[in-house]
């Protein structure tokens, strides 16, 4: 049976949109800092009694500085507040065009993007570009990728199937024994190290866990190029890299809407799941990750260990969904908004209790990457390239119609 099938898993979900004045977008904005003030106090009192996982207070300060900054200079676009999120901005679409021009983009036949917003301009191109387009379910609560193959899609209708309500109507589910070879990976970020090449997400730690996994499946590896799309106001230079973690994915490639900036990491990429380091809160919170791990255990015979409590943080108010042209700042980015809309989501809430962490013996490795992964480099040259080459094969798309780029 074809890889891509036709079947789905999960509920879809459902969408009440209503409008929102400024008033009420003011309103949720102090909410959104009050939030992040409640949190940040909160991971400072974990923090120094030695209970919050790896979400230091630090990297909350610098996400407040760059959402505050973003929405007092009315750089933040829709959906506001922009705290809590991977920020959309004034200009989102100039980051596309950076994309495009790279040679990475050009050669690549599957491209993974993130599901927020101010990437799915590059979303869109990649669809017009004729390659597969890989999307994570949002916060992977519903299943783990959705990809959308263009020949399938009618090309009037990709700027839909770019949406999160088009990836449900339009993706076909990929499931976690699925063979595959990404190209590329585009990631949002909220801050970014220029010099470093290091990166802070929105603090849940989605693009780590979707990264370990397809480490896993061996769909990418340390060559496979990783791509940020941010504005230039979240370019930093004090994010210290003594103080990032194994899991952590830095970037090669930065695309503002003003320039491309390439970049030599000075971090390793992950080589898969770090379970020491992933808390039983986040394990029990996404329902793929718990059938991995189970499935680790089961091909073992042991269990695998469980990292540090945290607090997870609070997840932002889904609001400012719209027409595409809401709270978007004119001229320079000083505009004012304009009115948007809110969106609920109603999703099947996953509820299994998260493995424990207990069996695995002192002094054993942490994280699982692959049974074999001692053996994988004495695979020979030419059995390891046929192999690529089959993945590839399976992935890549039928010949475009004419007018797909359209």
């Amino acid at each position: 049976p074809s890889p891509w099938s036709s079947r789905r898993r999960g509920r879809r979900s459902a969408m009440v949109l209503r409008g929102e004045s400024e008033e009420e977008r003011l309103r949720n904005d102090a909410a959104a800092r009050n939030r992040m003030m409640d949190h940040m106090r909160a991971v400072e009192e974990a923090e120094a009694r030695g209970e919050t996982g790896d979400r230091g207070a630090w990297k909350w300060a610098i996400r407040k500085r760059i959402w505050d900054h973003m929405e007092a200079n009315d750089i933040a676009a829709a959906p506001r507040p922009v705290h809590h999120r991977i920020p959309n901005f004034v200009g989102a679409e100039l980051t596309a065009s950076q994309v495009e021009q790279l040679p990475e983009f050009r050669r690549a036949k599957c491209v993974k993007v993130n599901p927020d917003r101010p990437q799915a301009p590059v979303r869109l191109a990649t669809l017009r570009a004729g390659k597969l387009l890989l999307v994570p379910q949002p916060r992977l609560r519903t299943g783990f990728f959705s990809v959308l193959d263009p020949t399938k899609i009618d090309p009037s209708l990709y700027s839909l199937a770019v949406t999160q309500q088009g990836v449900v109507r339009f993706g076909e589910p990929v499931d976690l024994d699925e063979k595959m070879k990404i190209d590329l990976i585009v990631i949002g970020s909220v801050a970014v190290d220029a010099a470093s090449g290091c990166r802070l997400g929105k603090g849940e730690g989605f693009a780590e866990l979707e990264y370990g996994m397809l480490r896993l499946m061996e769909a990418i590896d340390d060559d496979t190029p990783v791509v940020t799309c941010i504005h230039d106001c979240q370019l930093v230079d004090d994010i210290p890299v003594d103080r990032m973690l194994c899991h952590d994915v830095p970037v090669d490639i930065i695309c503002t809407p003003t320039r491309t900036i390439r970049l030599q990491p000075l971090l390793p990429k992950p080589k898969g799941i770090y379970w020491d380091k992933l808390s039983p809160q986040k394990l029990g919170s996404i329902r793929i990750l718990q059938k991995l791990k189970a499935k680790l255990e089961r091909d073992l015979g042991e269990q695998l260990p469980s990292g540090p409590d945290e607090i997870l943080p609070p997840t932002a108010v889904r609001s400012g969904k719209g027409d595409g042209k809401q709270g978007k700042g004119k001229g320079k980015g000083r505009g004012k908004a304009a009115p948007q809309a809110e969106e609920v989501f109603a999703h099947s809430a996953a509820s299994s209790q998260a493995p424990g962490g207990k069996g695995m013996r002192k002094g054993e490795q942490a994280r699982w990457v692959r049974k074999a992964d001692a053996g994988a480099h004495s695979v020979p040259e030419e059995r390891a390239a046929s192999g690529s080459e089959q993945r590839a094969r399976r992935w890549r798309p039928k010949a475009a119609p004419a007018d797909a780029s359209g």
